[in-house]
């Protein structure tokens, strides 16, 4: 298994503690998640060694990495897209 910095750089959404982030950024400095939780906007910073570290639980599917404030279940997904091609 190539870890999570690799499942990271093709999701095209996450799952963090069952929230859904379409935001979120990954580069040299870490990975930045922010979504909407209710009115409150939400924001996780996790540094390169805490991806590194990150844990695969593949009973539940999700990985479980450490940051500032305890433990958060991330779950990689792609998006789905239609295409303009119509079946045969």
């Amino acid at each position: 298994m190539g870890g999570l910095q690799d499942a990271l750089s093709s999701a095209d959404m996450l799952l963090i503690d069952d929230l859904h982030a379409f935001e979120f950024t990954l580069d040299k400095s870490g990975l930045i998640i922010e979504c909407m939780d209710g009115r409150e906007l939400r924001r996780w910073h996790f540094v390169p060694e805490s991806i590194a570290a990150a844990r695969f639980e593949p009973e539940a599917g999700h990985w479980l990495i450490d940051g500032p404030d305890g433990v958060h279940r991330l779950t990689c997904l792609d998006a789905f897209t239609a295409t303009d091609e119509d079946p045969d």
